[in-house]
């Protein structure tokens, strides 16, 4: 398995986090973001994945 944890580049809300997660597991991003939404710390938890998580390589689709 050669795939990498990474922000999306093409999936993104605020810093692709959610979307990156989402293409890592092979999910709706919706539900990643559905599951942030029920979780007791979800802003710290979601600033640190966002500072922690590498960006994603650039897409053409901008």
């Amino acid at each position: 398995m050669n795939n990498k944890l990474r922000k999306s580049s093409t999936d993104k809300a605020i810093s692709g986090v959610c979307g990156g997660i989402a293409e890592y597991f092979g999910i709706s991003s919706l539900g990643v973001r559905l599951i942030f939404l029920c979780l007791p710390a979800n802003l710290l938890i979601y600033i640190i994945l966002a500072n922690t998580i590498p960006d994603g390589p650039p897409s053409l689709l901008r």
